[in-house]
């Protein structure tokens, strides 16, 4: 029998649908129920690519005999973590501070006015058993006990809300060099000299504190920051971590060589490791990380992509075997047999040379490819590239890793930002088609007025395509940006107009009108327990660093001073806190730096594909562009046809009518600061 999961469309709910548990999504109806009975809540939450996750469900949720003692015990909710990160960021910031750790699949137990009072992450079934038992022990007996608990975790649970600006600073400073410089302190003494990254298993990507420090490496270069970056990015792409036959990456590495991934695959770290290979490949100069920039966004659009243009949320880590067990990573590692019956035996040493296979292997027995003991040696010889073709098709006839095929606004906004720049950097029009098919599918979808102003986070098509649960701040940060960055790339004004109504609709319904910043929920969404805010860049940029980031590159195109004086108060409302954990605010801080160095603006007026095609061979990350259509803005007024203009604040340089003069202008201006 299918419990009420089966009505959702979240895959990861789906999955459970016919868990002999009584689960509840979240919302009144369980909580209704809890405080007709008496009885707490048992809140699990997850998401589909999670490999404990699933180990938990089968252990578990499908299990009968666990299953009916939590029928008994308590109202049970299934969360996915990614259609509500709302409300996982609240609990999980619950479970940290009763535990010290956090993870998923998580759970929680709460009150039935959802208040929480413990939790923990994977339990085994003997283990969860007795916490059941003991949690009820406690209900019935001890509620003393479990009001001091919850006393203690509300207070800690509202601090985003409570931070201010009024901490002894300078009424209207902002974040700036010192604290950019404090950041790149603190990555130069946890930077792992041997093997990249910084500090030690398991190791993350840290893409936007990377791509904070190509930035401050860009300004004034630096042997020690180039090192830094070099290590970093050859070794993330020569180990298992990266995807060497089909492209893209993994979550992140659970050893510090970057061998052995955490094999799911999602698009978030598709968008933000695409971006810095991209930046750093036109920047540096490297063809080896613009090709892992490329394979990873021909990944995306090959494997994670709606016929329609959204992209798709993630691939699980696990995959089915011969045998019909489910296995994380089986769908990637190969034996050294199983090579060399795929490939002609003209190709056997050069494959098993190329990514390092051997008959022992270097994972349980099998082998994850790699290029570790060649790291930074990507670009492959003819031969090597029939290989990998010949192994690709091959692993393509393996039970796939299971799809989450929802899209996430937000997501979806950060790789429309990622594509709509590789599409002008690489010179793709194949990408930027792809660019406009999906910002035109966030708009036809996920926004469900032509006005824009009722926007969805998750969509699904199942049968009737569906777009539920209401966008959050992050959501309408990243489509701003990405709006942005296509309005550059088509040089269509439209894209700029929908930027700016999502941008008014960011500010006028999430907008901390009291202190700055922006929290989670608008202003008439649900009452959760604690109204918080996202100001810590995690996997994936935090809202507020999106907003502000985003609003200061709206303001320079549109002439729209508000906009950026929004972005200000967000920088002082987290100067403090960004100033005591730099490293955990990358992308605010590279916000930050564009703000130190100023805008500058650049219009190409007219019929002029060539300086047009100029300006996008060139990562510059301080410039904000305009060509194509008009818009009301300055930096179109008084602009003559066919010319670029190279501007600060609107007021130009002598307009450039070749490139010679256009790559004279654009050095003067690049050389110059503001403070």
């Amino acid at each position: 029998m299918s419990n009420r999961l089966s009505h959702e469309i979240s895959p990861y709910l789906r999955q459970h649908c016919e868990n002999p548990v009584d689960w509840y999504p979240w919302g009144e109806d369980a909580f209704a129920l809890a405080r007709a009975t008496g009885k707490p809540i048992l809140l699990s939450v997850g998401y589909s690519a999670c490999h404990w996750c699933h180990v938990m469900a089968h252990e578990c949720f499908e299990d009968v005999e666990t299953a009916s003692l939590m029928n008994e015990l308590f109202v049970n909710i299934k969360v996915d973590r990614e259609e509500r990160p709302d409300v996982d960021a609240i609990y999980m910031d619950a479970v940290q501070a009763m535990t010290g750790r956090g993870g998923w699949p998580m759970t929680v137990f709460l009150t039935p006015d959802a208040k929480p009072f413990y939790g923990g992450t994977y339990f085994p079934k003997p283990t969860f058993i007795q916490l059941m038992n003991a949690i009820t022990d406690a209900w019935h007996n001890r509620r003393d006990d479990i009001e001091n608990n919850i006393a203690a975790l509300m207070e800690s649970l509202s601090r985003t809300s409570r931070i201010t600006n009024n901490s002894g600073s300078a009424e209207h400073e902002l974040i700036g060099p010192p604290h950019l410089n404090a950041a790149i302190e603190q990555m130069r003494q946890s930077f792992d000299p041997a093997w990249g990254g910084f500090g030690s298993a398991p190791k993350f990507p840290s893409t936007m504190n990377l791509d904070l420090l190509l930035r401050v490496y860009l300004d004034n270069p630096n042997p020690e920051l180039l090192e830094i970056l070099t290590t970093s990015l050859d070794a993330m792409a020569s180990g298992g971590m990266y995807d060497h036959l089909g492209g893209g990456f993994a979550r992140y590495s659970v050893d510090a060589q970057w061998l052995v991934p955490h094999f799911e695959k999602m698009l978030y770290d598709q968008a933000l490791l695409a971006r810095i290979y991209l930046h750093a490949g036109v920047a540096l100069k490297q063809p080896r990380w613009l090709q892992i920039a490329s394979e990873t966004i021909d990944y995306v659009l090959r494997d994670l992509s709606h016929p329609d243009g959204g992209f798709f949320s993630a691939q699980d880590a696990d995959s089915v075997d011969e045998q019909g067990h489910s296995v994380e990573g089986h769908f990637y590692v190969w034996s050294k047999q199983q090579v060399v019956e795929v490939l002609p035996p003209d190709l056997h040493e050069v494959a098993l040379d190329w990514y390092e296979v051997t008959e022992t292997g270097n994972f349980e027995g099998a082998n994850i490819l790699s290029r570790l003991h060649h790291r930074g040696d990507l670009l492959r010889s003819s031969q090597v590239e029939r290989a990998r073709a010949l192994l690709l098709d091959s692993r393509n006839t393996r039970s796939w890793p299971g799809l989450d095929d929802k899209v996430l606004t937000e997501w979806n906004g950060m790789m429309l930002a990622t594509l709509a720049e590789a599409s002008t950097l690489l010179q793709r029009p194949d990408w930027l088609a792809a660019a406009v098919k999906n910002g035109e599918f966030l708009l036809n979808q996920l926004c469900t007025e032509s006005d824009s102003t009722i926007i969805k986070r998750s969509w699904h098509q199942d049968g009737k395509p569906q777009a539920q649960h209401a966008a959050l701040a992050a959501d309408l940060a990243q489509l701003v940006d990405g709006f942005t960055r296509l309005a550059e790339a088509t040089g269509q004004a439209s894209w700029i107009t929908h930027a700016k109504t999502i941008a008014d609709k960011l500010l006028s319904d999430f907008w901390d009108t009291e202190n700055g910043g922006v929290f989670t929920t608008s202003h008439d969404g649900e009452q959760l327990i604690v109204r918080q805010k996202d100001v810590m860049d995690n996997a994936t940029p935090s809202a507020n660093s999106t907003a502000a980031f985003a609003l200061y590159r709206l303001a320079a195109l549109t002439g729209e001073e508000r906009f950026a004086n929004h972005a200000d108060q967000i920088s002082q409302l987290l100067l403090q806190i960004a100033a005591s954990a730099p490293t955990a605010f990358g992308n605010l801080l590279s916000a930050a730096h564009l703000r130190h160095r100023g805008v500058i603006e650049i219009a190409i007026t007219g019929n002029r594909p060539d300086l047009v095609m100029q300006l996008h061979g060139q990562w510059l990350p301080t410039v904000v562009s305009a060509w194509g259509e008009r818009y009301d803005s300055p930096i179109w007024h008084d602009r003559k046809d066919d010319l670029a203009y190279v501007c600060r604040q609107y007021t130009c340089m002598a307009p450039a009518h070749d490139a010679k003069t256009f790559d004279e202008a654009l050095r003067i201006a690049l050389q110059s600061t503001t403070s």
